[in-house]
């Protein structure tokens, strides 16, 4: 069911100086921001050969990346995101597993323009993990 890694998310407290230290320190190349209201967060994703990383920052005090940063100001690693082929599909065999999708189980459209859903971290090794469906051509 699982594919590739699609991303790593890094909560960060300083979105400017998070995207300064990927592109200008670390030399990797970085998209412009991109506000979700829906996903209550402002993203940059920086682009590496095998994978992305995405810079998350709260959009918001409602923002649930909000309560991470409270919990963590210096920020860090908020979750994974992995490729599916057929996310209603994934998530019904999942949920059937015993698996709890949070939200109302419905994906969403996310920063790629396609749909997402997160998995409860206590049911994932204490991970949240994001799927994002990838249609196979």
């Amino acid at each position: 069911m699982l594919d590739r890694l699609n991303h790593v998310a890094i909560a960060v407290p300083d979105l400017e100086a998070a995207t300064a230290l990927y592109r200008d320190t670390m030399g990797a190349g970085v998209s412009e921001p991109q506000s979700l209201p829906e996903h209550g967060v402002t993203v940059v994703f920086v682009t590496l050969a095998n994978t992305k990383v995405e810079l998350l920052h709260p959009l918001g005090e409602a923002s649930p990346v909000q309560g991470f940063l409270e919990k963590n100001p210096a920020g860090g690693i908020h979750h994974i995101c992995y490729e599916v082929p057929d996310i209603l599909a994934a998530r019904d065999r999942l949920i059937a597993d015993g698996l709890r999708v949070l939200g109302d189980g419905e994906p969403k459209i996310g920063a790629h323009g396609k749909p997402v859903l997160f998995l409860h971290p206590k049911d994932c090794c204490g991970t949240l993990i994001e799927l994002e469906e990838e249609k196979q051509l």
